[in-house]
C-alpha cells in the first residue's frame, strides 16, 4: 500500500510528539502547506488536516467532520477541534524537538502551534496502568482494510481518518483499587493479558468488543502514554477508513445505547477530542491534490 502514510500502519515508535495547530487570521495557508508537504514523509512525520483547514482552502473532504461532544452520567467527552495535526515519530527525543521547531517555523505565520504533547512507548506497549494497549488491533491486510481508504479517487485513495484524544489518568485512584478490581475495570488479566470471562459488563474490553457491533467496529489504535510533570495519561489515536467505527465504540463507552458506562471513566478523563483527515502520499510527498494543492 504505497499511497498510505507509512506511519499509520507502522508500530508505535519509542518516542513521539503530537503537534496541534490553529489557523492564524490573515495567514497564507497555501505556501505553508506546500512547505509542509515537502518535509513530511508520512512515516517519521504523519500529518492530518482538520475540517476548518480544508474548508478554509475552499474544498471539502467527504466524511471529514468535527469530533462529536458526548456526555454520560457524571462526565463529558469534549470536542476540541484543531486545524492541523502532526504526529512526530522517532527514537530520539532531542531530534523530535528540533523537527517540531522546524515544522512550527515553516507553518508560521499561517498556522499557530496551540499544543505539543510528548509521548513515549512504555515497556512492550503498555498504558501507564500496566495493561497492554491495542491487543486486538487488526494486522497486515486487515489493518489496511480497517484504516486505509480505497476509493479510486485521485488524492483520496490511500488516505485515512484519525481520532485523537488526550486522556488524563488519576493513577492514585487506580492504584488504590485492588488487583482484582483493576482487572475487572479493564476486562483483562494484567499478568497474562487474557480476557476475563466473568468481568462485569462495564469492563472496558466488553464495552469495546469490536467484533460484536453491527457492522463490526474495528479501528487501528496507535496510542501512547504521555507525562507532563505530575500529570500523566494516554494519547489515544485511532485510524479508520471512516469515523463510523470509532463513533460506535464511543457511544457504547458512554452508555448511550444501554446505560452501561465504561469503567475507564472511573479513573481517567478525556480532556481533548479532534478529528483529522490524513492525506495519502504521491511521489514521496503528501498528496494534497484533493484540496487543490
Amino acid at each position: 500500500m504505497n499511497k498510505v502514510q507509512r506511519g499509520v500502519l507502522a508500530d508505535v515508535p519509542q518516542v513521539g510528539r503530537h503537534l496541534l495547530f490553529s489557523i492564524m487570521p490573515g495567514g497564507d495557508l497555501i505556501p505553508a502547506l506546500e512547505s509542509l508537504r515537502e518535509i513530511a514523509d508520512g512515516e517519521a512525520t504523519v500529518v492530518g488536516l482538520g475540517q476548518s483547514l480544508v474548508l478554509a482552502l475552499g474544498h471539502d473532504v467527504p466524511d471529514l467532520r468535527l469530533f462529536p461532544p458526548v456526555a454520560g452520567a457524571g462526565f463529558a467527552v469534549p470536542s476540541t477541534p484543531a486545524a492541523l495535526w502532526c504526529w512526530l515519530r522517532g527514537a530520539d527525543r532531542g531530534e523530535l524537538v528540533h523537527r517540531a521547531r522546524r515544522i512550527e517555523r515553516i507553518l508560521a505565520p499561517a498556522l499557530q502551534l496551540d499544543q505539543s504533547i510528548d509521548v513515549f512507548k512504555y515497556d512492550i506497549g503498555r498504558d501507564l496502568t500496566g495493561y497492554e494497549d491495542g491487543t486486538e488491533n487488526p494486522v497486515d491486510g486487515d489493518a489496511v482494510e480497517t484504516a486505509v481508504m480505497s476509493s479510486g479517487k485521485v488524492g483520496m485513495d490511500g488516505s485515512s481518518f484519525v481520532a485523537v484524544q488526550q486522556w488524563l489518568h488519576d493513577l492514585d485512584r487506580f492504584d488504590a483499587m485492588s488487583a482484582t478490581n483493576q482487572d475487572y475495570t479493564i476486562g483483562r488479566c494484567r499478568e497474562s493479558n487474557e480476557e476475563i470471562a466473568g468481568a462485569p459488563d462495564s469492563a472496558h474490553v466488553k464495552r469495546t468488543a469490536q467484533e460484536e457491533f453491527t457492522p463490526e467496529a474495528f479501528i487501528l489504535r496507535r496510542s501512547m502514554p504521555w507525562s507532563d510533570g505530575q500529570r500523566a495519561g494516554l494519547v489515544f489515536v485511532a485510524f479508520g477508513k471512516s469515523f463510523d467505527a470509532y463513533e460506535a465504540l464511543l457511544r457504547r463507552m458512554v452508555g448511550a445505547d444501554d446505560g452501561i458506562v465504561d469503567s475507564l471513566f472511573s479513573f481517567t478523563t478525556p480532556i481533548t477530542g479532534s478529528y483529522f483527515w490524513c492525506p495519502p502520499m504521491h511521489d514521496g510527498h503528501l498528496d494534497l491534490r484533493a484540496i487543490g494543492l
